[in-house]
């Protein structure tokens, strides 16, 4: 039986065949949903080729989608790509400026 040793050391993320923390999630998540709908597809009683090959096209998808993300972006890239995109572009404040620059009251003050 082959070995595969997956390295962590200390302070360092899992590591796989090059695939870092989030993406051996990805990896794992979507090969089990590709067999998933494989079986699924069988057993409603979609000819065996058809199956096979889409369950070999989109694993091949996956897989290849998976080893280019996390070649492009990195152990943490996809939280910093989904962070900066859930910043505002822009703020937008509709007070009058004459209120922006006016003092602020306490509630002790005014009883």
């Amino acid at each position: 039986m082959a070995e595969y040793s997956i390295n962590k050391g200390i302070g360092k993320p899992a590591e796989f065949k090059g695939l870092k923390s989030q993406y051996l999630f990805i990896f794992a998540g979507g090969l089990l949903a590709v067999f998933v709908v494989f079986v699924i597809m069988y057993m409603i009683g979609i000819d065996q080729i058809v199956c096979i090959g889409f369950g070999v096209v989109t694993a091949g998808i996956l897989v290849w989608v998976t080893f280019y993300l996390n070649e492009k972006y990195g152990e943490y890239g996809l939280m910093k790509l989904q962070a900066t995109a859930n910043h505002p572009r822009y703020i937008i404040n509709r007070l009058r400026i004459q209120r922006l620059f006016a003092k602020v009251r306490r509630k002790e003050e005014t009883l």
